[in-house]
């Protein structure tokens, strides 16, 4: 039984896409000349991510069958005084698990990418953007250490801004881009703050070595203060997985992302970027556990985001909004996971929604191509019939998002809603009813989004914007060599193949892998948990039975009927009585004024905090700079020699009878002191 891994196959993981994305996006662009064609840069970004793939299917089998584990420095890069910054790799399940979802997904999106970005002029960029999003993504996952895993944080933060704002000559997307990179700013200084803490009061940023100094980090206090230094780490790391997972109210970026092409809002929503964070804080466990404090912070922000998002899909009518809001549900809902101590939950969850977001997302923009670039759902409508691939993938997606029984979704929300519902933290209350109710939402958005794209009238020919530029990715070099108003049209093979490929783990991953993650030794070596002070997932494994006699216990328990009864809500909505959403809406106005101002919260950061940044700078340039730096210490050093120098002038005359008497009156003077001495 093999119980180490090769470091050079290790290594091969995250350099293959990076050699991929260099080679297409030197030669593949105008930087290097043109030499290679798309067809060359897509095959060999392709290829690196594909190697990367097998390479770490090969390591999840040698971690899972085998027991196999690695924890080594692989270069050691300086050391100052005694901390050493090193490049290192920690694979075990945890890890393995993310670097197969991580370049799984990503190899379906390059497929995609073929197709979907077909006519793009920017083509050979974008492939070499994807993979080495890719590259970035895996170096974060596989650290041994703090230095690294920010790296690889900042790494696919760069790399998300070049990709949302792909289409640098549209404004919107310009303003989307630059808006995620500042909102990820806020965030990351949270994070990095966490680290420099970390930093000095254990000197090391290893992982092994931090986790082996937890103890006496749970023994100190905080400065000045009456806060646990181990509280005061936690929710300074856990600020930046609020930004770099979009949790409340560091998520408004996300939404917006929607303006890069859609096989980027697959990438980031589904398997990379937004579950760094959930990645992070289950890694580091061993000090999150030691902190109650922290913990339900977590939870009360995982709770209003999972509920109060969801509310945001009801009312959006672009498909790929729809979607994006759904995403930062089921964050909240892995928050809410990390908050009640069921790391393993949340990291579950965070694997299912990966297949099933990612498909939900391709499916959306194949719908987008089918319909000429249409992303309006509510000039849809009956596409099941010209669209029977997208249309079946997309049906599976959308019931494994609502928790149905025996998809993917339904093992890992559940598990979710259990664990809260054993947690014993003050926030737990909260929390279980925010989930449960977001259960209901859940559905009725996604059906929403379900019945108005693949059921009802044909409303496609109807679109009064269907000439104008409507959606996010009409009027652009996205054209994908469709025009005109012709009836929807399935879409190519390299667009519906990872449709198909992603369908079948978003169906039966959540069956197949439930009892190891949850209740067996797979994740036992990467996650710490108190089970004394946080026993919720100690309680779940009691009643666990097996993958199908907890659907059996799903007939007793309130989310399946919640999750049935959004889904008939909104058939009856929306294909029976299409009067009565118009009915609700006249009736509750102020409500949906809220929604659709997206509780105000950008208004709020553009009004108040951006020009209060705003009129801060120009106080401190006014006031700070010019009057008291500038007026008060540049200006009135030299006037102040100035006039001194003035002073000093008229003793310079230039008559030497003039310096003859200051030479007597000298000598007089200090004879005069020195006999006074004498005396």
């Amino acid at each position: 039984m093999s119980t180490t891994l090769s470091a050079s196959t290790l290594l091969a993981v995250p350099l293959a896409p990076l050699v991929g994305a260099a080679l297409a996006g030197i030669l593949g662009t105008t930087f290097g000349g043109n030499v290679i064609g798309r067809r060359a840069s897509h095959t060999l970004t392709i290829l690196g991510v594909l190697i990367a793939f097998i390479l770490s299917a090969m390591t999840l089998k040698s971690v899972a069958v085998d027991g196999a584990r690695f924890n080594e420095t692989i270069y050691e890069w300086m050391v100052v005084g005694g901390l050493k910054m090193e490049i290192g790799f920690m694979v075990d399940g945890l890890t393995a698990m993310m670097m197969v979802v991580v370049t799984f997904v990503s190899l379906m999106v390059h497929l995609y990418t073929i197709g979907y970005m077909e006519e793009d002029a920017g083509y050979n960029r974008f492939f070499a953007y994807i993979s080495l999003f890719t590259f970035s993504m895996l170096m974060l996952v596989m650290s041994n250490n703090l230095l690294q895993l920010f790296f690889g944080w900042e790494a696919v933060g760069l790399v998300s801004y070049l990709l949302i704002g792909f289409w640098y000559n549209k404004p919107t997307a310009i303003f989307a881009n630059m808006k995620a990179f500042l909102v990820n700013r806020v965030g990351d200084f949270g994070f990095i703050l966490g680290i420099g803490l970390i930093v000095a009061h254990t000197g090391s940023l290893n992982y092994t070595e931090i986790f082996a100094k937890a103890p006496e980090l749970g023994s100190l206090g905080f400065p000045g203060t009456d806060w646990m230094l181990v509280t005061v780490i936690c929710i300074c790391l856990f600020i930046g997985a609020m930004g770099k997972s979009a949790q409340f109210p560091l998520h408004v970026w996300l939404p917006d992302s929607m303006e890069g092409p859609t096989p980027i809002s697959a990438l980031i929503h589904a398997a990379t970027m937004v579950t760094a964070g959930i990645f992070m804080v289950s890694r580091m466990s061993p000090l999150f556990e030691m902190s109650d404090t922290a913990l339900n912070f977590i939870m009360i922000i995982g709770a209003i985001t999972a509920l109060f998002m969801g509310f945001l899909g009801i009312i959006q009518n672009d498909i790929k909004r729809v979607v994006a809001y759904s995403t930062l549900s089921q964050l909240g809902y892995m928050t809410v996971a990390l908050g009640a101590s069921a790391y393993s939950a949340a990291v579950f969850h965070l694997m299912t929604h990966a297949f099933f977001k990612a498909l939900l997302f391709l499916a959306a923009g194949s719908v987008i191509m089918g319909l000429h670039h249409n992303q309006d759902i509510r000039w849809m409508g009956a596409v099941r019939k010209y669209m029977p691939i997208t249309w079946i993938t997309f049906l599976l997606g959308t019931l494994a998002l609502i928790g149905t029984p025996l998809f993917s979704g339904f093992y890992s929300k559940d598990s979710i809603i259990e664990a809260v519902h054993f947690s014993n933290l003050p926030a737990s209350g909260f929390a279980y009813l925010a989930v449960l109710a977001g259960v209901f939402v859940t559905s009725f958005y996604s059906f929403r989004l379900y019945f108005l794209v693949f059921h009802g009238k044909e409303r496609y020919d109807q679109n009064p914007d269907a000439h104008h530029g409507h959606g996010d990715d009409h009027g652009h070099d996205d054209d994908h060599g469709h025009h005109g108003d012709g009836k929807p049209h399935e879409s190519p093979w390299v667009v519906t193949v990872p449709l198909i490929l992603l369908a079948i783990p978003s169906v039966v991953i959540g069956y197949m892998t439930i009892e190891p993650m949850l209740f067996g030794d797979f994740l036992k070596d990467a996650i710490t948990i108190n089970s004394e002070g946080h026993p919720a997932m100690a309680k779940f494994a009691e009643i666990f039975q097996g993958p199908l006699a907890m659907v059996s216990h799903a007939l007793y328990t309130p989310p399946l009927y919640l999750a049935l009864g959004g889904a008939v809500t909104a058939w009856y909505m929306y294909l029976i009585n299409p009067a009565v959403p118009t009915a609700i809406r006249r009736a509750l106005k102020p409500v949906v004024t809220i929604l659709e101002n997206k509780y105000y919260l950008d208004w709020f950061n553009e009004n108040v905090l951006a020009k209060g940044a705003r009129g801060l700078g120009i106080g401190l340039w006014k006031g700070g700079d010019r009057t008291l730096i500038e007026g008060g210490v540049v200006n009135a050093s030299w006037k102040l020699i100035g006039w001194v120098s003035s002073l000093v002038r008229q003793a310079q005359t230039g008559y030497l009878y003039h310096y003859a008497l200051v030479m007597i009156v000298g000598v007089l003077l200090f004879t005069t002191y020195f006999v006074w001495l004498a005396k």
